[in-house]
């Protein structure tokens, strides 16, 4: 398993689009990709989970994923994260 610890830039936190464009990243792998805040746990590929997190600005979540690809994934989802959020 691989993960890294995100501080979220975006002053609108994960909102509908970067949401969208996550889960449609994360189904692209193998992998089980996980976004943990506190003591909430989502899955990546299912949208409504992810909204629910509630995930603000400043808000540090953990990401992880486990998996035959999972080296590549945190890659491109640590990417994602400068990136978009």
């Amino acid at each position: 398993m691989k993960e890294f610890q995100y501080i979220i830039q975006d002053k609108l936190g994960i909102h509908a689009r970067p949401a969208g464009l996550l889960v449609k990243l994360a189904k692209g792998y193998t992998s089980k990709i996980t976004i943990s805040k506190g003591d909430q746990l989502a899955d990546v590929t299912k949208l409504i989970a992810l909204m629910g997190l509630g995930i603000k600005m400043n808000d540090k979540i953990t990401v992880s994923a486990e998996g035959e690809d999972e080296a590549q994934t945190i890659t491109a989802l640590q990417d994602f994260f400068v990136t978009y959020l």
